[in-house]
């Protein structure tokens, strides 16, 4: 229960009324002070809250048609799981019905993923204790479960060990990555130095390299450390500055990160927020090869960090200008949890793209095709990939106010492979959607 300001100066002068003794009411009128102070500061956090509110309503009602004016209040992501199989259909409610707050946290997410997978892994593949066999390491680390969860993660630990994929050669020049967080053991005591590191080098081993772009990502709970950004083009650093970002409750409850690098362009999201956009900060050229992650500053054995559901595509280029001018795009950008239609709510971004599309070109109509991998059988992943199909007309027709008439949703199932259904990679490229220009 939170006490009020009022109440926390009441509960100290009577304190200091029954103690008697002027130490101890000295004592509680710093207490007090101290009350006062971190009150203002609640409030003052509580008006910036309220402010960008209001401020979200009058430009949803300018440049959001059909989505009232509201926005749902910023809740913790709790997924469980990506969309590993096209088995297990029994639950054919989208998360428009059953989420719709955190969809529509996920509403103005403008982060679209590329289109050419390069590289997944979730380590289903790889046994518990185990080092990621797709992975390379100069220290070390393994794969974990949490609790009762099926999913796995990959332990980083702190020091000089940096982990990379040597199955992903060269980065192209647009690309974007996605994977999951999450942390245990941070609380108040975590330094301010406990971060995540993202490299992106033009060094194939475990070195900065000549050119490199750095994002560190701090846990810190006792203040809002932000995001240090940095970067080196041949040898001489350009870029040394920390954005401002609030991310302390985000981490302690498994966030989604998305990066999305074009050409000199770096932009990164936490959740549905991007956080990060700087225009020119990797040299040019596909100079940047190699993706990095490294760990620093957590207390080792106490402070423990885990990723998953790593994902690496070429492209995230916009979408809109292809869908008109081609009348056709194909997307495994849309997640839906493993095994049924709910759309994970980091995938808005695509939703969001032909939503304005369908706004602009008034009389254009839309197919959606909805597609699953061969796990399971073939009745259920037909029925699968028409409930996923269906999920996504949904989110159209309620979230952004498309009106359902333009549009017509089918299920191919598993029927037009565009992958090999034997590789997780394979599969997470026939797990997608099409929009067809009707």
């Amino acid at each position: 229960m939170k006490t009020s300001f009022v109440g926390k100066i009441l509960f100290c002068s009577i304190l200091a009324f029954t103690f008697g003794s002027n130490s101890n009411a000295q004592f509680f009128k710093k207490l007090a002070k101290k009350a006062e102070r971190a009150a203002e500061r609640t409030v003052e956090r509580r008006v910036e809250r309220e402010t960008e509110k209001k401020t979200d309503q009058a430009l949803d009602s300018i440049l959001e048609p059909g989505s009232g004016g509201k926005q749902a209040p910023k809740t913790p992501k709790t997924n469980d799981g990506q969309n590993n199989s096209g088995n297990d259909s029994s639950n054919s409610e989208t998360s428009v019905a059953t989420g719709p707050k955190t969809i529509k946290v996920y509403s103005k997410f403008d982060f679209v993923p590329g289109d050419k997978l390069m590289f997944f892994d979730d380590f289903a593949h790889d046994f518990v204790g185990d080092f990621p066999s797709k992975w390379n390491t100069n220290g070390g680390g393994e794969i974990v479960s949490i609790g009762d969860s099926s999913e796995k993660w990959l332990e980083l630990i702190s020091g000089y060990s940096m982990y990379y994929i040597p199955d992903v050669p060269q980065l192209p020049e647009e690309y974007t990555i996605e994977f999951d967080l999450m942390t245990v053991g941070i609380n108040n005591k975590t330094s301010s130095n406990a971060k995540l590191r993202i490299d992106l080098s033009n060094d194939d081993k475990f070195k900065e390299g000549s050119n490199f772009v750095q994002a560190h990502i701090s846990v810190c709970q006792y203040t809002p450390v932000g995001i240090t950004m940095e970067n080196r083009i041949n040898n001489q650093r350009e870029i040394y500055s920390v954005v401002n970002a609030d991310l302390r409750d985000e981490v302690l409850n498994r966030p989604h990160i998305s990066i999305a690098v074009n050409k000199q362009r770096f932009r990164l999201w936490v959740n549905e927020e991007k956080h990060i956009d700087i225009p020119r900060i990797a040299p040019t050229g596909a100079a940047l090869t190699t993706l990095k992650f490294h760990k620093n500053g957590f207390k080792e054995g106490e402070e423990r960090l885990f990723i998953t559901n790593l994902k690496v595509a070429e492209g995230g280029v916009d979408l809109r200008r292809k869908l008109i001018s081609e009348g056709r795009i194909s997307t495994n950008g849309i997640l839906f949890d493993s095994g049924s239609a709910n759309i994970q709510p980091q995938s808005m971004g695509i939703i969001r793209q032909i939503s304005q599309v369908l706004l602009q070109e008034s009389a254009m109509n839309i197919k959606i095709v909805g597609h699953t991998d061969a796990d399971g059988s073939d009745d259920n992943n037909m029925k699968l990939s028409q409930q996923r199909a269906e999920a996504v007309k949904s989110a159209l027709v309620s979230i952004y106010g498309i009106s359902a008439d333009r549009l017509v949703s089918e299920g191919k199932g598993e029927l037009e492979p565009v992958g090999d259904n034997s590789t997780i990679a394979g599969k997470a490229q026939n797990r997608r959607v099409e929009f067809i220009k009707q």
